[in-house]
This record gives structure tokens, C-alpha cells and sequence, in this order.
């Protein structure tokens, strides 16, 4: 059975030219071109295949994961020409002239047209705590095809049946909860590149208007040192065999505490920060852990309550939700990534997330026309819509 359709089902509808359309709007033409200039890839010569056509390529490729390259290429060049007229050339590609022009195209350029589109994400009123935006850093992993120089690059995930079937890279995310945006992402091997040392270079990322959320497996005196220098606000999980003993009870049951790099600074009483700690159950929640434990560096009980930062602390889990997002319904199940080479698969990786935000930013459109919130509305919807959308929703030029 072939891995990919030849063409789209039923052939190419309106509606699939308006959603290349849709790209292309929320990441213009100008845009990109100064991007492709900027990385040093910009087309150079006429009878060479348009670079910023390959970018709205790589993007539809992952609205289409199914689609042989050669309809998403047609499909994209068609609704581009429906926007921006003979600015766009009409070529006529072959698969393996689209993978050379991918090649050729690199993966920076996806990166920085990704880094544009987090840096102008709109800030959703009424969603912050305390005045900071709630955000969440996780990390995940893909499948990439089962090629030689893929499994050189990234490996192969152990577990305790033995190797996974497939190379995989491991990628961690700045998130905001509200919204699922994505601020910041990194991704490496799932071998030599560990969550913890992806998750710091998000650190840039970190500024003194965020409170960023954290599972236990994050926590490490040095990662969290690191953190707060950023100016962030923390709410971190800890381990419970983490020494936390009580130095000033607070009146909300919380009580403030010290961390040590070491046994050694901690008997020295040297280089200790100072947190604050949280411990609570959920009581009647099936499944739930006996006992949950947090630290901040939002020492003051009287701003954040313990009560309000342990019911915060759960939202954590709207970043799994982003991943699902894109895991499942924007790869429409598919399970692994379609590029066979180390650097197209980092292409693929951030055409990934430059269509997710894509589609965040038209749920937040939508959501700011309805009076609703963005985690209101249905991401699957979303897809569809960017997918199916009706002749009317838009003025198409003839």
C-alpha cells in the first residue's frame, strides 16, 4: 500500500487553495522572502524553483501529510497565484526536484519565519495570575523514517522491551496555557539531547512578565538557579525526597525553605536560595498521588495564596494538550514524519510548529469575533476549518 495518496480526495477544492491562502496571509509573502534573505537562501535565479513557493510547501506539506509532494506543491502554487497574482511563477515540479529545492531550501529559514510568528503572538486578556502569564514547559518526542543517516543524527529511544522501531527527536516547549501558543521551541536526538538541556536553551525565552510551570523531572538546583536569573516567576514540582525542611510557616500552609547545590553548602549554610514551598492531596480525584509538592520563588503568601498556586500548578497539563494537538490531529494520525535526512526532518520539525501557529492564531481571530477564549474552541475544528473552509469565507480573485 502506498504511503501517500496521489491526490488529494475528490481532487482539489476551493477551500484547499484558500487554506495554502491562509498560510500565506498569516505568514506573507514579504515576510518570507526577508527571511529567505536574511538565511541566505533567497532565490537567486529565475529558472531556479522559488524558494518562498518550497516555504508554503514545507507548511501544506503538514496540513497534507498524506498527499503525495507533488499535489501539495500544485495545490500551493495555485493558491498562492489566487493572493498574489504573477508575483508567484508557475512551475511544474517533480518529486525529486521539490526534495532537491527542500534541500537546497534548509531548515534556518523555517526556524526564524517560526521565531517571527512567536514574537508577534498576541497577549489574551483576562488569562494572566497575579499579573504574570501562566506558561508550561514540557517536552515530547517524533518519529522520523527509519533511515541510516536519521538514526545517526537522532537514535533511537530505549525502553525496557529494547530499541524503539524508528529514529526519534526529543523537543521541548515554552507554552502559554491559555492559549496553547507556542513562545519558544528546541528539539534535538532522543539520545544525546535530554529534555533538561533542551529546556535550558528555552531560557532566552523566559522574561519577568511569566510564570512558567514545570513537572519534577525539570527540577535540578543549577536549571532552577538559571531560571530564576531570567527573571520568570517559577511554580515547579519537586521530588519528595528533595530536602525541603521548614523555616518560616506561613499562615496559607505553604512555609519558605532553602535549596543547596550540595550537602556540603547546605551544612556551610552557602550559596542557598530561598523558596517557598507548597504541599497538598487531592482529595477524592481518582488516580491522584498521594501527596503533591511545589516550589516558588513567589515568596509572598498574600499575592499567590497556596491554594490558588496548587489549583494553578494543574493547568500544567494544557501543554500535553498543545502536543496532542499537533501529534494527532495536525499529523492526522500519521505517525511518523515523511523527511528522510537529519536537516529536512529539522525543516519538517518547525514547519510543524509554524503551522501550529498558524492555526492558534486563527482560533484566537475567531475566538476575538465570538467574545470566547481560545481554549474555548475546538483545535480539531480548527484544522478543519483551515482544510475545508466554504468558497463564501473568503474573496477569491478569479
Amino acid at each position: 500500500m502506498a504511503r501517500t495518496e496521489a491526490t488529494l480526495p475528490g481532487g482539489a477544492r476551493l477551500a484547499d487553495y484558500l487554506a495554502v491562502g491562509y498560510l500565506a496571509l498569516n505568514c506573507s509573502l514579504g515576510e518570507v522572502k526577508e527571511a529567505l534573505v536574511k538565511c541566505g537562501v533567497h532565490t537567486r535565479l529565475r529558472r531556479d524553483m522559488p524558494r518562498e513557493v518550497l516555504v508554503y510547501f514545507v507548511m501544506a506539506m503538514c496540513l497534507y501529510p498524506r498527499v503525495a509532494y507533488e499535489e501539495v506543491f500544485r495545490l500551493v502554487i495555485e493558491g498562492l497565484r489566487r493572493i498574489y497574482g504573477d508575483q508567484v511563477r508557475d512551475v511544474q515540479v517533480s518529486k525529486a526536484a521539490i526534495s532537491q529545492g527542500r534541500a537546497r531550501l534548509g531548515w534556518q529559514v523555517m526556524r526564524e519565519l517560526f521565531a517571527r510568528q512567536a514574537a508577534q503572538r498576541p497577549r489574551t486578556a483576562g488569562d494572566d495570575y497575579a499579573g504574570y502569564r501562566v506558561m508550561s514547559v514540557d517536552g515530547s518526542t517524533l518519529d522520523v523514517p527509519d533511515e541510516k543517516v536519521n538514526a545517526e543524527a537522532f537514535g533511537y529511544a530505549q525502553g525496557g522491551r529494547g530499541e524503539a522501531a524508528y529514529p526519534q527527536i526529543r523537543f521541548v516547549a515554552l507554552a502559554e496555557c491559555a492559549t496553547h501558543a507556542l513562545c519558544e521551541v528546541q528539539m534535538g536526538g532522543v539520545c544525546d539531547d535530554s529534555e533538561q538541556a533542551l529546556t535550558r536553551q528555552l531560557f532566552p525565552a523566559f522574561s519577568d512578565d511569566m510564570l512558567v510551570l514545570a513537572d519534577r523531572l525539570f527540577y535540578g538546583y543549577d536549571m532552577w538557579r538559571d531560571a530564576v536569573a531570567t527573571g520568570a516567576k517559577l511554580l515547579w514540582r519537586v521530588k519528595s525526597n528533595l530536602r525541603l525542611p521548614c523555616e518560616v510557616p506561613l499562615a496559607d500552609g505553604s512555609y519558605l525553605s532553602t535549596v543547596y547545590a550540595s550537602d556540603t553548602d547546605r551544612r556551610h549554610q552557602r550559596n542557598g536560595m530561598r523558596v517557598r514551598v507548597i504541599e497538598y492531596r487531592l482529595e477524592g480525584v481518582p488516580d491522584a498521588e498521594p501527596q503533591y509538592r511545589l516550589i516558588t520563588n513567589l515568596l509572598d503568601a498574600a499575592v499567590a495564596p497556596a491554594i490558588e498556586l496548587a489549583a494553578l500548578y494543574h493547568r500544567r497539563w494544557k501543554i500535553e494538550e498543545m502536543f496532542d494537538e499537533i501529534k494527532t490531529h495536525l499529523c492526522d494520525g500519521k505517525k511518523v514524519l515523511r523527511s528522510k535526512t537529519p536537516d529536512l526532518v529539522r525543516q519538517e520539525f518547525y514547519a510543524l510548529m509554524l503551522t501550529h501557529a498558524a492555526i492558534r492564531r486563527l482560533m484566537y481571530e475567531a475566538a476575538q469575533d465570538s467574545g470566547q477564549r481560545p481554549e474555548d474552541l475546538s483545535f480539531v475544528h480548527a484544522v478543519r476549518v483551515l482544510n475545508r473552509r466554504l468558497p463564501e469565507a473568503a474573496a477569491v480573485p478569479p
